[in-house]
């Protein structure tokens, strides 16, 4: 299957989950939606949809996407405030409502472009298939590093627009021309005569002129906010433990529901006696939910919980063979050294197998990678709140996907979308896992049998583990031929790992889609290897498996850079060159990748001595439109392996809030690392073994690093952060570790025998 890049662009946007994210709202100024859109409460007058302004001249921005501890609430805020010249200390946020106007149009580019120059090209071009296919999909997503990217224009100029507005307010009542007016920190000054008017004076009279058809945006000479070190929105309720998280919402007459689902992926309920639970004090019901779980209701969560426990319930595991990691493994590892029978011409540049068949045998490297399933394992465990009383259905619920939230409880209660209410929470960590819908489907499916009582199902920390949508597990064979000097004259690279985005999209839309197609988020990080290598081929494997998978923080790119930047590295060490110096060697026409990789190099000290016993190592990887580099600094302290120090350098475009980019890649290494150390989901028997943190630990607080981030200058649109310094963090530390011991690791996680020298 031959595909060329505007051929693949369409492949992953149409076939590959990308229209599953699609949206075709417009954008820019089409985006400002209407005042009606964002209606406040009190005295409070929204100007479009993103902005409402209090006659205190308080500013309330829309948010589009949810708080998930990534600080996205202050980076969006500022672009609404930089254009709005609003008075940081008096901007605050509240929730958007479910809207077209919200979409998230740049998480559809993760689907389909290919290098961080492309963006602009992918956009357009996926826009405009999309249209013509009539899918006028509206996704409010949260994920893929997508919510600045996509809020770049339409929140800026929603600013724009309101300041225009409130500057021709103040004009008419001051009787002078607009031109002559200034807006600055929360008021519209006329400097001749000295006269001045807060927003919150002007605003009604603002809101009856006509929107603007064009906006100025500012010049970036101009910013004030944007790129500053400006502090982050203030969260009290973090600190005194009023923020509202899912599982915290509390209503009248509320009840609590406990789940146990079949311990063997693919089982179902074969009977239970319901006896012993409803003999329990404050239990109000105890009922099999659809064959596939035992549901226990009562006034308390821990009751319920208490009560389900003591249950005897008699499981089915299924007819088949049950799911098995070390059998899943297999297959990968036979897919990769097998004959090849994956979809073929997602990288095909030259002729790699020419150009291996030509070479001397001392001049091929050839290397085996591979890597684990992976749990998302947030500290919120999986919960959503349902009511359905009256033909409608209310939700209280930590998602990352409201609209398609709500999709999934409308078709759960057999009513219309717009007969549901979301109410969105703040999130407990997400990581991919709140792109899934499956609380929302057993909320509202326990809340229907509860006579309009509100629910709240809250899974047990067992229940989160056991029955996640893992990271798949992946491998990888690689194949390299280098000349005389070591560059490499053929890379051919074959990946195998179980689909994403199309198990995904059966499972949220509850559709009979289609299989077979490619799958581009499996393969990601792999084909658009920036090095300029003459003949490269990279191939794909779709491993199927009763495993359910989904969406992991990095997706694709959390393994394809370990295996990609490692393999780099065996390159080097065959060529008998320096790491960093043989990577830009290969980048003499990737400008933006070389100043990244000189950035961490120079900041970490690169060829300065170290300690005795201590190492470096390097990694550079593109992902989400963004570049990062990593410098890791190792040593093994009583056998264990100790990273010391990790260098970021990362070109993310504008950064719009510098410190919380910095907070984004401490985050980064600190999810990445436990991974590599320890993060580990195996299944025997169709059984998940691993119930709880003490079997899949995370990251401890004397583990973590030093971590210091350098951001490259940049004029560019803003890339991603959330997720791109995830990527490069496993190769660094591995990179480092083979240059502390001689030997090379080629499979996470690390195990004692991986630290012998």
């Amino acid at each position: 299957m031959a595909l060329n890049r505007r051929a693949f662009l369409v492949a992953g946007s149409l076939g590959a989950g990308g229209w599953l994210v699609g949206c075709s709202a417009p954008g820019g100024v089409e985006r400002l939606g209407q005042a009606g859109d964002f209606a406040g409460p009190g005295g409070e007058v929204a100007l479009n949809a993103w902005v409402r302004i209090a006659p205190d001249g308080g500013v309330t921005v829309a948010m589009p996407r949810v708080e998930m501890g990534q600080g996205v609430h202050t980076a969006l805020a500022l672009l609404v405030a930089e254009e709005l010249e609003a008075d940081w200390p008096r901007v605050a946020v509240a929730f958007a409502p479910v809207g077209r106007v919200y979409a998230n149009t740049a998480v559809l580019l993760n689907a389909s472009i290919f290098e961080a120059d492309d963006t602009a090209v992918a956009a357009r071009t996926t826009r405009a298939v999309l249209q013509r296919a009539g899918l006028w999909l509206s996704l409010q997503a949260t994920g893929g590093s997508a919510s600045v990217r996509d809020a770049w224009e339409p929140m800026r100029a929603a600013g724009a627009a309101a300041r225009t507005m409130l500057v021709q307010a103040a004009a008419r009542r001051f009787g002078v021309p607009a031109e002559s007016l200034v807006a600055e920190r929360g008021g519209v000054s006329h400097a001749a005569s000295g006269r001045r008017a807060g927003f919150g004076e002007l605003v009604r009279e603002a809101a009856v002129l006509p929107v603007p058809e064009s906006i100025a945006l500012k010049p970036a000479a101009q910013w004030r906010l944007i790129g500053r070190e400006v502090p982050r929105l203030p969260q009290p309720g973090a600190l005194t433990g009023a923020t509202l998280y899912g599982a915290d919402v509390r209503l009248p007459g509320m009840l609590h529901a406990a789940i146990r689902h079949c311990p063997v992926m693919g089982g179902r309920l074969r009977a239970f006696d319901p006896a012993p639970a409803l003999a329990q004090p404050g239990v109000r019901a105890a009922f099999d939910l659809e064959g596939r779980a035992v549901v226990v209701v009562a006034d308390r969560h821990w009751r319920a919980q208490r009560a389900l426990d003591g249950l005897q319930i008699d499981w089915d595991n299924g007819p088949g063979p049950a799911a098995d990691s070390q059998a899943l493994l297999a297959q990968l590892r036979q897919a990769v050294r097998g004959p090849d029978a994956g979809f073929g011409g997602f990288r095909d540049d030259g002729d790699a197998q020419a150009g291996l068949d030509a070479a001397e045998a001392a001049t091929k490297v050839e290397a085996f990678y591979e890597a684990p399933l992976l749990a998302h394992a947030a500290l919120e465990p999986v919960n959503c709140t349902a009511q359905v009383q009256g033909g409608r259905v209310t939700l209280w619920c930590p998602t990352q996907v409201p609209i398609l939230a709500r999709l999934r409880a409308a078709l759960t209660a057999g009513v219309w979308p717009a007969d549901v209410t979301l109410h969105l929470t703040a999130v407990g960590g997400g990581f991919g896992r709140r792109l899934e819908v499956d609380m929302v489907q057993e909320a509202v499916a326990i809340a229907m049998r509860l006579d309009g009582a509100p629910v709240q199902l809250l899974w047990s920390r067992q229940e989160d583990l056991r029955h996640d949508m893992y990271r798949p597990a992946a491998a990888a064979s690689f194949q390299a031929a280098l000349d005389a000097s070591g560059r490499p004259v053929a890379w051919l690279n074959r990946v195998a790992a179980p689909p994403v985005s199309l198990p995904h999209a059966r499972r949220v839309l509850g559709l009979p889609l289609p299989g077979g197609m490619p799958d581009k988020f499996q393969l990601e990080g792999a084909f658009e290897l920036p090095y300029e290598i003459q003949n490269v081929s990279v191939r794909q494997h779709l491993v199927q498996t009763p495993i359910p998978v989904g969406y992991w923080r990095s997706v694709g790119h959390s393994y394809n850079g370990f295996f990609t930047e490692c393999f780099v590295d065996e390159l080097a060490q065959a060529a008998r060159q320096d790491p960093v110096a043989y990577r830009l060697a290969l980048l003499a026409a990737r400008p933006r990748h070389r100043a990244v990789l000189e950035l961490a190099a120079r900041q970490a000290g690169w060829g300065a001595p170290l300690p005795a016993g201590w190492a470096r190592g390097v990694a550079l990887h593109q992902s989400f439109g963004s570049i990062c580099a990593q410098v890791a600094e190792v040593s093994i302290e009583k056998g264990a392996l100790r990273v010391h120090r990790v260098v970021c350098a990362l070109d993310c475009g504008v950064a719009v809030h510098p410190d919380g980019v910095r907070a984004q890649m401490e985050g980064s290494v600190a999810f990445a690392l436990g991974a590599v150390l320890r993060g580990q989901i195996t299944v025997r028997d169709g059984a998940v073994e691993q119930t709880n943190f003490p079997a899949y630990d995370v990251l401890r607080l004397h583990e973590m690093p030093r971590v210091q981030t350098h951001l490259v200058a940049s004029a560019r649109p803003p890339g991603g952060v959330g997720e791109v310094g995830v990527p490069p963090l496993a190769p660094a530390v591995i990179n480092a570790l083979a240059a502390l011991t001689g030997r090379r690791v080629r499979r996470l996680p690390l195990r004692a025998e991986d630290l012998a020298g």
